[in-house]
């Protein structure tokens, strides 16, 4: 039976590149879906009414307090049965808006990667997990990715139910569709030679990606490995000027935001992210099911998709020599590679949406069928 349910996030594009099947999913039970989205405005398939809310990054902007203001106006004349609140900083607000209100929808907080971990300064993990137990009693539902948010979320009683979820899936099907030579014309288009051994990170340019990281190893790799950045972010001339700092400008390259991923996989040799923290991230779900070996930080959600020296290698976080280490041993050994790829490819099809998407669904219809919860003021 269908119902009223709000997504939140902190930007529309998150909505737009990891919940379209899901809002689908719900207008095809016969649900009326609204979303509420900061940042650029962009269309939103499946989604009968945009709520543009004036989110920005600093947890203190009184922009997001009044996003707060909004929130809750619109909560209350909605009618929801339900708000899937996404990103850390909409999750907060959102939950922050249902404060005062005699009755509230049911909660489903889905988390992306909680902000901390074991090695967040103790300050700044006070404070981050301070707000989500500050939240923990209008959050019916956690769902989580990794193990480690899921046990945080257990231990502090982040909700009042906590399951974890395989992510949200990933449309694996476009990778299917690649054209045989597309690697070739991409490489004659950006000029990168025949025998260069290329790298990928796609990402945004940011200081949790640490970029920084992985251009730093390539002082210490042979002049044949190449290394594409490919994303945009607000550290993007940083990099690029550390890339020319260190001469290495020739051989690091920055697309921007690309729009066919599976064709620069495919001219890849090996997939490289250097986070500090992660939820379940895509693109190295998505560079296992392409066939390429992961190089990977050694942090939440890279751990839970890579065994080291099983299907794919890892390092410490923030040491660009180990970084550059497992990938010399990657580039002198093509059984390695072969051996990564085929057990990554393997492991990593159980993360496909048709696989994950019944399981997530799941877990809101069982949340939507407790009557809604009265709140006392």
């Amino acid at each position: 039976m269908g119902g009223k349910v709000l997504f939140t996030a902190s930007t529309y594009s998150h909505i737009v590149n990891f919940h379209l099947p899901y809002l689908r999913k719900f207008q095809e039970e016969g649900w009326t879906v609204h979303a509420a989205c900061g940042g650029r405005s962009m269309p939103i398939p499946d989604v009968e009414r945009v709520i543009e809310l004036p989110f920005e990054k600093s947890m203190r902007s009184p922009n997001n307090f009044k996003a707060v203001l909004l929130l809750r106006d619109e909560i209350r004349r909605g009618g929801y049965d339900l708000i899937v609140t996404h990103t850390s900083l909409a999750a907060f607000f959102t939950r922050l808006a249902l404060g005062g209100l005699e009755e509230r929808p049911q909660v489903a907080n889905m988390v992306h990667g909680y902000l901390f971990d074991d090695e967040t300064p103790w300050l700044k993990r006070s404070l981050l997990l301070g707000a989500e137990q500050w939240m923990a009693g209008k959050t019916d539902m956690v769902l989580t990715m990794n193990r480690w948010d899921y046990e945080t979320a257990k231990k502090y009683r982040l909700g009042h139910k906590v399951v974890n979820i395989p992510g949200v899936g990933v449309d694996f099907s476009r990778f299917d569709r690649v054209s045989p030579d597309c690697w070739e014309k991409l490489r004659k288009k950006w000029g990168v030679q025949e025998d260069a051994f290329v790298l990928i990170y796609a990402a945004e340019l940011s200081a949790r990606k640490s970029q920084s990281v992985v251009i730093r190893a390539m002082e210490y790799l042979p002049e044949r490995v190449w290394l594409i950045l490919a994303g945009e972010g607000a550290l993007r001339e940083e990099c690029q000027e550390l890339a020319r700092k260190l001469g290495l400008e020739d051989r690091v390259l920055f697309p921007g935001q690309v729009r066919d991923i599976p064709a620069w996989y495919a001219m890849a040799d090996a997939a490289v992210s250097a986070s500090r923290s992660e939820g379940l991230p895509f693109n190295i779900m998505e560079a296992m099911y392409a066939g390429l070996p992961v190089i990977a930080s050694q942090v939440k959600g890279h751990t839970d998709l890579v065994e080291d020296g099983v299907t794919g290698l890892l390092y410490p976080y923030g040491d660009e020599r180990a970084c550059a280490e497992q990938l010399l041993r990657l580039t002198a050994s093509e059984r390695l590679r072969r051996e990564l790829s085929r057990n990554a490819r393997e492991n990593v099809e159980r993360y496909g949406l048709e696989r994950v998407l019944p399981v997530v669904w799941a877990r809101y219809d069982a949340l939507v069928e407790r009557e809604t919860t009265k709140i006392e003021i």
